[in-house]
């Protein structure tokens, strides 16, 4: 049963993961982040929930686990509430310099989760995502909407599947992007773990794209954070590598989403293909 009794239940009504949110309020007062998930869902859940307690151990800026329990309706999960604002809402119009210095900060979090190790067990990197670039290619092909200039990347990906050799892996957050962060009192806080993975910590900035859209100044800063100012090269061309792949399959993705998801997917592929010259620059142009 619950430590913590709740007094108050306010339903979030955002996200992706299909688990019911609330904002849950105690008689004295405190918040936190209360989520119910499918009981399907039990065994991901609890190492979800273990895996954040290690990550919370290594003392980053994030929503942190407080408990678990199992009831007839679902996994409850229970969460430290993070009072700030959405990063998404409030980083875009703050000074460039501003922008920057929380993308540092982003950066070093990101750097700090990757010290996780991944399981031992891991399937190799270069096979595991050769295989998953190979589905997206046919995903694509197969899809009924195209994109201008989409061979540019299938290219791109074919060219440069040899980086891939040798990669180490790590936990990666999973979706670590300036959506899925808050900023409380001049710091970034880092939210919603739930589509953790294994692998590539590099592979891990294939979402930054979305930063870079809303805050390039941020997302200079995110990787000026990670690698503590000095970005190699190795990691430019990587980094194209893993973000063709994805946009190859943000498309298929979208449709069932609706034509609002296809569209913004077909602008952000336009979008990413001016940034690198159509994969003939490998450092994008926002970048700075």
């Amino acid at each position: 049963m619950p430590k913590l009794d709740f007094v108050k239940k306010e339903l979030i009504e955002k996200g992706w993961s299909g688990d019911i949110k609330y904002c849950a309020t105690t008689a004295d007062g405190s918040k936190f982040l209360l989520r119910i998930t499918s009981l399907e869902k039990a065994e991901q859940t609890k190492q979800l929930f273990d895996l954040q307690q290690q990550v919370a151990a290594l003392g980053i800026s994030m929503s942190k686990p407080v408990e678990m329990y199992a009831a007839a309706d679902g996994i409850y999960t229970v969460y430290t509430w993070v009072e700030g604002q959405d990063a998404e809402a409030v980083v875009p119009f703050l000074p460039k310099a501003e922008q920057y210095e929380l993308g540092l900060q982003a950066g070093e979090i990101l750097r700090q989760i990757h010290s996780l190790p991944a399981p031992a067990n891991q399937p190799d990197w270069q096979q595991r995502f050769n295989a998953k670039a190979s589905k997206k290619i046919e995903q694509y092909d197969n899809c009924p909407i195209k994109f201008d200039r989409a061979e540019h990347l299938i290219a791109y990906i074919e060219a440069n599947r040899h980086l891939l050799a040798n990669r180490p892996q790590s936990f990666q957050h999973g979706d670590y992007h300036i959506g899925n962060m808050m900023v409380e009192e001049g710091k970034i806080v880092i939210i919603d773990f739930d589509r953790y993975d294994f692998g590539d910590p590099w592979e891990e900035f294939n979402r930054i794209v979305w930063s870079a859209q809303a805050a390039p100044a941020f997302a200079s800063g995110l990787g000026d954070g990670y690698f503590d100012k000095e970005v190699p090269m190795a990691f430019w061309r990587l980094l194209a590598l893993y973000i063709s792949s994805n946009m190859l399959s943000s498309v298929p993705w979208a449709i069932p989403f609706g034509e609002k998801e296809v569209q913004t997917m077909l602008r952000q592929a336009a979008e990413v293909l001016g940034w690198y010259d159509n994969m003939q620059r490998i450092v994008p142009t926002w970048y700075s």
